[in-house]
């Protein structure tokens, strides 16, 4: 694809992201290869969506064999993948869980959770937290705590108060009877890959469970074994009432999944809410073939024992550099905090061969796929030793 093709983007296609000057042709693994056969390690992913590799040969023929059958059926009627993939998904939900909602977007299941908060509390008030990401459509975004994101929108659809992330002491003041639900990210994925504390998790869900408040955690980023456990809130020993899943649960296409208590039975009646393209058997193989990966490959556990090393290595080798202030995350969504804005540093990166993204601003994000190897982990540390070393 050559320049004068690309510029139909750049007059036609919708502004969504600030461009690299990047063509990125072909995939496969943790690798990709732009236009002019450059390869590159991938630890953007695509904001995480990539975890199980470009083009996992079981994933690619899960969905070769589904072209065969068929590609669409509403959820009007029955499908023998989609319940194929419910029954794997439930494989790997804890047990007091027992319904899911079908979606295409990480957005979409916020919206849904929020729907579901509303109907079953009979209450309007949200509560959320300060540098929190839980999508762009208006229900979704009044929960996210970043003016930067909400500025241009208000006033905001819902009712929502925000709070400091991790603020321990003020829980048991901030969670209130007259709540619909407290929303929030185990690890704050745009906020800054921002691990919760242990002790924050627990108190909302003492505070919530007392006072008949419903707790969601946005697991659309975290979740799906990227921490090192399949979802992230198994690493806390909290679990919540309502859970968001999404980004790689289909090994790249569309998906998202609410997930909600099993004494909540159907929420909504008939028609209450729904969408032409969730639960299509394209999507509902691939997911499906998604689940086999995450169990058969021990992809928790690798990530676990990887993202350790990964951690310490980085700790080591960049904790000492002016430009660091610290290492941060868990299993393999990883964050660099630097002193100044990140953007310079991940575009320097690019020519070296590595893709990140930048989260909160100042924060070098790493999301690389399970598959990465200690070489693939070498290759990333001294890219970023030699590019946070001096100034952009």
């Amino acid at each position: 694809m050559g320049n004068d093709l690309l510029r139909f983007e750049d007059e036609y296609l919708a502004r969504y992201y600030s461009k690299k000057p990047l063509n990125i042709v072909r995939g496969h693994m943790q690798y990709v290869w732009d236009s002019n056969n450059n390869k590159y390690l991938d630890m953007h992913t695509g904001f995480g969506v990539a975890f199980l590799g470009h083009r996992n040969p079981r994933i690619i023929n899960a969905i070769k064999e589904q072209l065969d059958k068929i590609i669409t059926v509403s959820l009007t009627f029955y499908n023998e993948t989609r319940a194929e993939f419910i029954r794997e998904f439930m494989k790997i939900v804890p047990s007091g869980f027992g319904k899911v909602f079908l979606q295409n977007s990480g957005t979409e299941t916020v919206e849904t959770a929020l729907k579901i908060a509303r109907k079953i509390s009979k209450k309007v008030e949200f509560l959320a937290f300060l540098n929190s990401f839980h999508g762009r459509t208006m229900g979704s975004l009044s929960v996210t705590g970043n003016e930067k994101y909400r500025r241009a929108f208000e006033p905001m659809p819902y009712k929502v108060r925000f709070a400091p992330f991790n603020a321990v002491d003020q829980v048991d003041k901030l969670v209130t009877e007259d709540l619909a639900a407290v929303i929030v990210e185990p690890i704050q994925g745009e906020g800054g890959v921002n691990p919760a504390r242990p002790e924050f998790l627990r108190a909302l869900r003492q505070v919530t469970k007392e006072r008949n408040v419903l707790l969601i955690f946005d697991e659309v980023q975290s979740g799906f074994g990227r921490t090192g456990r399949v979802w992230a809130f198994e690493n806390y020993g909290v679990e919540p009432d309502i859970f968001t899943a999404g980004k790689s649960v289909a090994g790249g296409l569309p998906i998202g999944i609410t997930v909600i208590r099993r004494e909540f039975g159907d929420v909504f009646e008939p028609g209450e809410h729904g969408s032409t393209f969730a639960g299509n058997p394209l999507v509902m193989a691939a997911a499906k073939a998604s689940v086999e990966t995450l169990l058969n490959d021990d992809v928790p556990g690798r990530v676990r024992t990887m993202g350790e090393e990964f951690m310490r290595i980085l700790e080591d080798e960049l904790g000492s550099l002016k430009s660091v202030l610290r290492v941060k995350g868990m299993g393999f969504m990883l964050g660099i905090e630097l002193k100044k804005r990140a953007d310079p540093y991940v575009d320097r990166l690019i020519p070296m061969g590595l893709l990140t993204s930048v989260a909160g601003g100042t924060t070098v994000r790493l999301l690389p796929p399970y598959c990465i190897t200690n070489d693939d982990i070498s290759m990333a540390t001294k890219a970023l030793k030699t590019a946070l070393s001096e100034n952009p």
